[in-house]
């Protein structure tokens, strides 16, 4: 038996030990290794955690509400008190339908998108990036036009980064 073969046999996920022959992938990292079940648990343990913090958020009264979110904007942003109005709900929305994911099965909030549409430097961006910073979320702007949809010309999604 040769050296790496012994290796290969020897590796074990560091969190529950299982051996790589026991599991479906097991993925190194720098002296240690996990196998794709703690990265399925860990996973679980995340969102469960997401969906908690969520939860406080709206109970405490932390989320801000449709009125506080609107007025946060009104403060930075002139004009589109339309687009301010629709932004403003549905943030609030979301963080509700998060919350209530779980807690309360037999309520379900309708999940919906908003697409901002409009000519160059009426303030889509402005907008977007005002309501990032108001519910303290990462907020990323990236070219799209290297992108494509047939995915294997040009560059991937995985290149926009945070």
């Amino acid at each position: 038996m040769t050296d790496r073969e012994d290796r290969r046999r020897h590796t074990r996920c560091s969190f529950c030990g299982k051996g790589q022959e026991q599991v479906r992938k097991l993925v190194a990292g720098p002296g240690v290794y996990i196998c794709d079940q703690c990265i399925d648990l860990c996973q679980e343990v995340l969102e469960e955690d997401n969906r908690s913090t969520s939860q406080k958020r709206v109970k405490s009264g932390m989320m801000p509400t449709p009125q506080v979110i609107m007025a946060s904007l009104d403060q930075h942003v002139v004009g589109q008190e339309h687009a301010k109005k629709v932004l403003s709900v549905a943030v609030y929305n979301h963080f509700r339908r998060i919350a209530n994911s779980k807690a309360n099965s037999d309520i379900e909030l309708q999940k919906s998108n908003v697409l901002l549409v409009g000519p160059t430097g009426c303030g889509k961006t402005l907008l977007a990036q005002t309501l990032a910073k108001i519910i303290d979320v990462p907020f990323s702007i990236a070219d799209a036009t290297s992108l494509t949809e047939a995915g294997y010309v040009g560059e991937d999604v995985e290149n926009i980064l945070l």
